[in-house]
């Protein structure tokens, strides 16, 4: 392939195919059906904190940056004493997830310079856009599949045509679903950053929809589904660089888009449901029931007396008798790390990793 060409000297209507409207419309449905959903939660800070730590492991585990849940959790609550790396990297792509979530939200753009600010929240680095060649993206056996952009110039010119494909409707008349796919592959194509390129565009993709006003917080992450499906990913990626195949890919995003909103569907109302039984039962058993303690445990998967007592602006002996309380009538699990204490919510934490910590 030579020169990467801007997205807008494609033809609209070559995803206008049968098969592209059939899945659109399904697509779409159960998109909708996830923004209701989601919008149904009263502290939205829950999905955004917990679902937001979910997509940061699942997307730093696509570039080999692998951790735990019980790490990752671990070290949010105890940042200073974590000794995980990984988890480490992880929560700062939640971070510059956060960055990205209230950029977007406040100007309703979403431009390169937040794309940049997006990517140097995540790698910690002021390096910005690259400027030198020399960068190419290889197989598993270390062979050459594609090289990117060199030119420092192109690159930037590039990136504004992809800005102004994202932020200027008129100028590409398709499906906000149909123009976020062709955004992905066109940003991945670009390449253009020395690190972080796969996790900055998964971010790109839900941002992209916040925009659109396709979801209202972001809760759709795709990283899982391409973690199952990665060779197939990989391959439709090079797929449209070597033989213009745009229909497959944009219908492999779909798909994606459609499976990961059932999916959350299904994480969401489970959360929702657990949510509601420890409000029902902690208002039934402690008199020390709040509202603002139900949002610390579902926002917090492991909490600690320093989060209750800013929450619930109590002081630290009330904020150690309420989580010692709440560990004797069973809703949350006491560990210990080092010199203090943390509190697993024990049903969100089954939720989030499918695992039963009494059945240890």
């Amino acid at each position: 392939m030579t020169e990467l060409q801007a997205l807008q000297v494609l033809d609209a209507t070559r995803f206008e195919t049968r098969a592209i409207l059939k899945k659109l419309n399904s697509t779409s449905r159960v998109l909708a059906e996830l923004k209701g959903v989601a919008s149904s939660i009263p502290h939205q800070g829950i999905l955004i904190n917990t679902l937001g730590m979910q997509e940061a492991k699942d997307s730093s585990a696509i570039e080999n940056i692998v951790t735990t849940h019980d790490d990752l959790f671990r070290d949010d609550a105890f940042p200073e004493s974590g000794d995980s790396l990984a988890a480490k990297e992880v929560l700062r792509y939640r971070q510059a997830l956060h960055v990205g979530f209230n950029s977007v939200r406040k100007t309703g753009l979403l431009t390169s310079n937040q794309i940049i600010e997006i990517q140097t929240e995540l790698e910690r680095s002021n390096a910005g856009l690259r400027r030198l060649p020399g960068t190419t993206l290889k197989d598993g056996q270390g062979r050459v599949v594609y090289t990117p952009p060199q030119s420092a110039d192109e690159i930037v010119r590039l990136m504004r045509d992809l800005e102004r494909f994202i932020n200027d409707d008129e100028c590409f008349d398709a499906d906000p679903l149909v123009k976020m796919a062709l955004i992905h592959h066109q940003f991945e194509s670009i390449h253009p950053f020395y690190d972080g390129n796969g996790r900055t565009g998964r971010i790109v993709n839900v941002l992209y929809l916040l925009k659109c006003g396709l979801l209202d917080i972001p809760v759709l992450y795709l990283s899982r589904y391409i973690v199952r499906h990665k060779a197939e990913y990989y391959r439709l990626l090079q797929a449209v660089r070597d033989q213009d195949r745009w229909e497959d890919w944009v219908l492999f995003m779909l798909a994606a888009v459609e499976d990961t909103a059932r999916q959350t569907i299904d994480t969401v109302q489970a959360i929702k449901q657990a949510l509601m039984d420890y409000k029902h039962r902690i208002r039934a058993q402690h008199k020390f029931y709040s509202q603002d303690l139900i949002n610390n445990l579902f926002t917090h998967p492991y909490t600690k007396i320093e989060f209750v007592m800013q929450d619930l602006k109590v002081s630290r002996l009330t904020a150690t008798r309420y989580l010692n309380e709440l560990t004797d009538t069973g809703f949350v699990e006491k560990r210990k790390v080092g010199r203090s204490n943390y509190y697993i919510n024990l049903a969100l934490n089954a939720i989030l990793t499918g695992e039963n910590l009494r059945d240890d």
